[in-house]
């Protein structure tokens, strides 16, 4: 029998992590059976394996860590984050690499040849805590294919292509598939493993209406897209710049157009919050940054952990995860999550500020609010949230009450929230320049902040959701509407912010002039020739400007992909995305695609799991929430690993 053959299309860290399951799981069944020759029992010697491997961009980094990228462009995780080499959750031990910490050790002891210049100088000061670079985090990746390539145990050959893959088609005459590159290959296959990552996407109908009609009147619009794609240099200096969005690619965008233009931050010796100043190059633009909230996302805490050891789990724990999973598919976010990680939420925040602030709390607070937080856990309890009010009134000073909505809609607490519009642009500079620095101020404070504590909850609350939601773990109902229909927003906005630095310098740049702020609800116009931008909240003339960036990355829709690949899949019936019914009774088209219980397969038009067709990563948005971070080191919660158990699943059941 000839060589079993797979097809591993993105070359990226999910593509390169299911090739490392499979050198392993094959060299452990080689082990396995010469250890076992001779028996009468002696299992079946496994078949050799070919794997190509296809991706136009480079092994390991792929598309959106590529190396050659700004330095400026940071991970949203710390060194000691994240790794492509399973630690925990598998059965075969890997042959090579190693997390990207004990890399970055590595390489101050023994230098890879491959670093560049760059590289080198980053690793001199990055330190466990440090946020590194995209393209440093890219070299790692590089670094652990190249060590894969050098471990290939005895029977196992591989093949890279740097090609697009069009169309992957049954073989009906062969068995498996064919896969077409766009190079006019086409490679016979027992299996494809679809490891995509970001594709691009069609623009919404709202995008390409404003994308057509800036072309019409010569303005610059710039949609949707992995920021190191963008040529920067077409907004000029001076320019006044709108930018859509601020979340974590806002940051990407403002750093391009200001120290990637030559600024420079120096320190100014204050305290957090205003700790730097901005010296300017002169070649910046205007930039005017615009959301719903009207804020940035809120800074992540300087922590030594990714979840803060002072916060604990005490309702969203185990116990409760197995009740709640115990329910299968009847359970609810809001019936049956939200209220454990609210409890667990204030929990974090009042014995915070207890132990860090005790004059503005009484002595009765934590043990009457014990007390309560353990009452009306079946969320049955209609006066429950009456009777926190009255409690938090009676024991906590005016002004130190946590209002966790109101953490993201962070102006609603301005004087703003009784309806009232500033008068003038600069007002709202100023009410957001405040935010920033209280937020820059929290952050420097780590875990005797009470507040970043709060989030610290809500984001180890995340984890556990994450594990407990995946499969159909809640109703489609509360999918669409709950979790993904305001959950999901709330706590992105406050638990997956920029590094604390960031905020910092966005600070220093409003004080400088350089970035203001548009209000919250913002409106975009063309009118008289030129984009316009106005919010309900601001009582000025609308801000005018020849350019428009979205600081947005491609939308995760598959039905929406501008992927030929992904199109051509759906187009054959080899794949369709995910139908949920909405607690209405109509039927939503997901994001993701639809597929089998793990390991993941796709579902075909005829709604039938498609053997030897696999998917990992992003296009499982459907079934898996959060998907986009990657694995993690020492993982505290099953969710942190999941991805590459999901990749070891599919190596597994490839070569059973």
């Amino acid at each position: 029998m000839g060589a079993q053959t797979v097809a591993i299309v993105g070359a990226g860290p999910r593509g390169t992590s299911v090739m490392e399951r499979l050198l392993a799981h094959h060299a452990a069944q080689t082990a396995h059976h010469a250890a076992e020759t001779g028996h009468q029992t002696a299992p079946t010697a496994p078949r050799p394996l070919h794997i190509h491997l296809i991706d136009p961009f480079p092994p390991g980094a792929g598309h959106v860590w590529r190396t050659e990228q700004s330095r400026l462009f940071l991970m949203n995780t710390q060194s000691f984050f994240p790794t492509l080499i399973p630690d925990q959750g598998v059965t075969a031990k890997p042959l090579a690499g190693c997390s990207f910490n004990e890399w970055r050790q590595l390489q101050r002891e023994t230098p890879w040849e491959q670093l560049s210049d760059g590289d080198v100088a980053e690793l001199a000061t990055l330190e466990e805590r440090s946020f590194p670079s995209r393209a440093l985090y890219g070299r790692y990746l590089g670094w652990c294919f190249a060590q894969l390539t050098q471990a290939m145990p005895d029977g196992v050959s591989l093949t890279v292509h740097a090609a697009v893959a069009r169309r992957v088609v049954s073989d009906y005459a062969n068995g498996g598939f064919a896969v077409a590159l766009l190079d006019g290959q086409s490679l016979a296959v027992d299996q494809v493993v679809l490891a995509l990552g970001h594709v691009e996407s069609k623009l919404s109908p709202a995008q390409r209406e404003l994308r057509e009609e800036a072309r019409a009147n010569g303005l610059t619009y710039l949609p949707p897209a992995v920021p190191n794609d963008v040529d920067w240099e077409q907004l000029p200096a001076g320019e006044t710049v709108l930018v859509r969005g601020m979340g974590l690619n806002f940051f990407d965008v403002v750093g391009q157009l200001t120290e990637g233009r030559g600024g420079r931050f120096e320190d100014t010796g204050l305290p957090a919050g205003e700790a730097l100043r901005y010296v300017a190059s002169g070649r910046e633009p205007v930039i005017v940054g615009a959301s719903r909230r009207g804020t940035p996302y809120r800074a992540k805490a300087e922590l030594d952990s990714y979840y803060p050891h002072s916060v604990s789990l005490r309702f969203l724990g185990e116990d409760a995860v197995a009740a709640i999973r115990g329910m299968g598919a009847t359970a609810g976010f809001d019936h049956d999550i939200w209220p454990l990680l609210h409890r667990d939420t204030l929990w974090a925040y009042y014995t915070t500020l207890a132990r860090t602030r005790p004059n503005t709390v009484s002595e009765e607070l934590l043990p009457v609010l014990d007390a309560l937080l353990n009452e009306g856990l079946d969320g049955g309890d209609p006066g429950w949230e009456a009777r926190l009010k009255e409690l938090l009134a009676e024991n906590v000073q005016d002004g130190h009450i946590l209002d966790l909505r109101g953490l993201a809609r962070p102006l609603s607490a301005h004087p703003l929230r009784a309806g009232a519009r500033v008068g003038s642009q600069s007002d709202m500079d100023a009410a957001v320049l405040e935010y920033l620095r209280e937020d820059a101020a929290g952050s420097a404070l780590g875990e005797d902040d009470p507040t970043k504590m709060a989030i610290g909850a809500l984001n180890a609350g995340r984890a556990v959701i994450k594990a407990l939601v995946a499969d159909r773990g809640i109703t489609q109902g509360s999918w669409l509407g709950e979790l993904r229909g305001w959950f999901e927003g709330f706590v992105e906005g406050l638990a997956s912010g920029p590094p604390a630095l960031r905020v910092e310098q966005l600070a220093a740049l409003v004080r400088a002039g350089v970035v203001h702020f548009a209000g919250p609800d913002p409106v975009f116009r063309i009118q008289h020739g030129v984009f316009t931008l106005s919010s309900p909240w601001v009582a000025d003339a609308p801000r005018e400007a020849r350019y428009l960036v979205e600081a947005l990355a491609p939308a995760n829709r598959v039905k929406d992909t501008a992927s030929t690949l992904l199109a051509n899949l759906m187009a054959d019936g080899l794949a369709r995305p995910r139908l949920m019914l909405a607690s209405d009774g109509e039927p939503v088209t997901t994001s993701g695609l639809d597929v089998s219980a793990p390991p993941y397969r796709a579902i075909d038009g005829a709604g039938a799991p498609v053997d030897g067709l696999y998917v990992l990563g992003l296009q499982l948005s459907s079934v898996q929430w959060g998907t986009a971070i990657a694995a993690e080191a020492s993982a505290l919660y099953r969710s942190g690993y999941r991805t590459v158990v999901d990749a070891d699943a599919i190596a597994a059941h490839i070569l059973t």
